[in-house]
């Protein structure tokens, strides 16, 4: 009989058709037109004095006293902001071990925070490494928090696009993946600052808010309309970033010369659109030092905490 055959002969048929739509499905999502970054990646030169300052072998460490808003109360605590230059492998993405004319030369800050809230401890810590022999974007960002109630971790890596994962003991936060095109990050514009204050966005930008900010508030991870904007002063010049739609404001205090040092920052976040109180994080700068501090790890080094006001 033919009538089988036939059928099959139809089958097969309708089995490439099903096949070719999924593939041009495939193709016409990978022609969808791509959201291209809008900063404009340039080599960038620096002076003999950065040099002088940024590479001689010590990192710059400031202690700030630490008014931290959690809870709808406001937190005594302590920050520290450590900026140091360092080696970093363009692919690994980790601090590099041998010299190597691969590696690429990025400023590092590593902030931390510590407060207590009631009975148990918080523990931030944020790290942005940026290139500083051209204007790309920070090359890595990461965050973690650490409570008596769990952990959460959150990593950016910038390859052809942004690749974040992020993991959390919080309900629908536990195992993140996910790719974002380009943009600016708040993390990054603390290095900026040190490398190069004329290059901070200013007026209205798209930027990923910061990942501490991120977390804290339980907020989607993507990129936020704000407006951003640059007073300069005779001794201290002031950036602020507004974000409407967050009801944030961060503004960043730092001093209008080389090497440009951060005296203060403060923060102001609303806790839902009804929130009238918007309580600020402040955070002072108490002191500074410059160190080789990997080298002063022995007990015979605890002494220098006491240079920087910690306990």
């Amino acid at each position: 009989m033919k009538f089988p055959k036939i059928l099959s002969i139809f089958f097969i048929f309708s089995l490439f058709l099903a096949c070719n739509s999924s593939e041009e499905k495939k193709i016409s999502k990978n022609l969808l037109p791509k959201k291209e970054d809008t900063k404009t990646i340039t080599p960038r030169t620096v002076s003999n004095e950065f040099r002088e300052y940024w590479y001689s072998g010590k990192a710059e460490i400031t202690s700030y006293a630490l008014m931290q808003e959690r809870y709808g109360e406001i937190r005594e605590g302590i920050a520290v902001n450590i900026f140091v230059t360092e080696d970093f492998l363009p692919n690994e993405q980790v601090k590099a071990n041998n010299t190597s004319t691969e590696n690429i030369s990025v400023l590092k800050l590593n902030q931390m925070k510590n407060f207590n809230t009631g009975i148990y401890p918080y523990s931030i810590m944020t790290s942005a490494f940026s290139p500083i022999s051209t204007t790309d974007h920070a090359l890595k960002v990461n965050n973690s928090v650490q409570e008596w109630c769990g952990q959460v971790y959150m990593q950016l890596n910038n390859r052809n696009n942004f690749e974040i994962e992020s993991h959390s003991y919080f309900q629908g936060e536990a195992d993140q993946n996910l790719t974002l095109p380009k943009t600016w990050l708040e993390n990054e514009l603390w290095n900026l600052v040190r490398i190069n204050p004329e290059e901070l966005p200013t007026g209205d930008i798209m930027i990923i808010p910061s990942f501490e900010y991120l977390r804290l508030r339980h907020k989607e991870i993507k990129e936020h309309n704000a407006f951003a904007s640059l007073k300069q002063g005779d001794s201290i010049t002031i950036y602020t970033l507004n974000y409407p739609d967050l009801q944030r404001q961060l503004m960043l205090f730092f001093h209008s010369t080389f090497p440009y040092e951060i005296e203060k920052w403060e923060e102001v976040n609303a806790a839902d659109q009804n929130d009238t109180l918007r309580l600020k994080t402040t955070a002072i700068k108490m002191k500074r030092m410059r160190s080789a501090y990997w080298k002063e790890n022995g007990n015979d080094s605890a002494h220098l905490r006491d240079s920087l006001g910690l306990r």
